[in-house]
């Protein structure tokens, strides 16, 4: 049986606290919460931190609410709550596509949002989606809080923009007017990893699209944000044909590797179509919003 290295282990009982430990225990602790994607590693020695710090007692990081013109979520959000928010599937549908084809039941209840954005694996659906819907994350320090676009906060394969000594506290969904969004996934059977996936969320204003988001999994060493394809569709009107020549665009534009779930151009492939469904689907349910 594989079994991790030794590790030392202290549960936090608030965010300050949290942070204090640490401070204290340096580069070398992790912040475990659901653990269902650092635990494997751990047990394949892919991961060997000296201490785990254990959040689960954070509740204070649990919640999704409307506040200054934005969604936000606390990162110790569970699955199976941001599946079940009606506040999310009213303004950012994609968020529920992408939950309903999330591993299991027993993941969702333990898994959280901010373990599966830290977890910066490419093959993971959340971080397309919250690329695709613009959003910024607070991470948070003993001295204070910063502010990371999405687009920034992963910075190579499982490694993000939050440094010793910090803690991904929230995420930060933009409101505007006129938003409609969706996710479409490849999986070998339910619950998988992706081969491909695509979120995308489109903002449109009289039947044109003024601002859009397109990111892919599972088809590059990171999640894969498609801002050639965004470019393409800003002030034009939805039509089949213009998703169509940006999923040519998402095709181009991925970088994905063979493996056992396919070869490279299947891949491709797969990027193109799903980028394109994901826009249609987005695009109508924009429309039903502006009606």
């Amino acid at each position: 049986m594989q079994t991790p290295a030794p590790f030392d282990y202290e549960r936090a009982t608030s965010l300050d606290g949290a942070l204090a430990t640490l401070d204290r225990l340096g580069s070398d602790a992790r912040v475990i919460a659901g653990g269902h994607s650092l635990l494997p590693m751990m047990k394949l020695r892919l991961a060997k931190p000296a201490a785990l710090v254990d959040i689960n007692e954070l509740h204070e990081l649990e919640y999704i609410r409307e506040q200054a013109g934005q969604i936000r979520i606390g990162a110790l959000t569970r699955h199976v709550d941001l599946q079940k928010s009606d506040l999310l599937a009213r303004h950012f549908p994609l968020f529920r596509d992408a939950e309903n084809v999330i591993a299991d039941p027993p993941v969702r209840n333990r898994g959280t949002i901010g373990g599966s954005l830290c977890q910066a694996d490419a093959a993971e659906d959340l971080s397309a989606v919250c690329s695709a819907a613009k959003a910024q994350v607070v991470i948070q320090a003993t001295g204070g809080a910063r502010v990371v676009d999405m687009a920034d906060f992963h910075v190579g394969p499982y490694t993000t923009a939050v440094a010793a000594g910090e803690i991904l506290a929230e995420i930060r969904l933009p409101l505007r007017p006129g938003g409609g969004s969706a996710h479409e996934k490849v999986e070998r059977r339910a619950g998988d990893w992706a081969i491909a996936a695509a979120s995308a969320v489109l903002w449109m204003d009289g039947g044109r699209i003024s601002e859009a988001g397109i990111a892919l999994s599972s088809v590059g060493l990171t999640t894969i944000h498609l801002s050639r394809a965004e470019g393409l569709l800003r002030g034009k009107e939805a039509a089949p044909e213009l998703f169509a020549e940006a999923g040519e665009v998402a095709s181009a534009d991925c970088s994905p590797m063979p493996d056992g779930r396919g070869a490279v151009d299947y891949k491709r492939h797969l990027a193109g179509v799903l980028t394109m469904r994901a826009l249609s689907r987005a695009a109508a349910r924009a429309i039903d919003q502006e009606a």
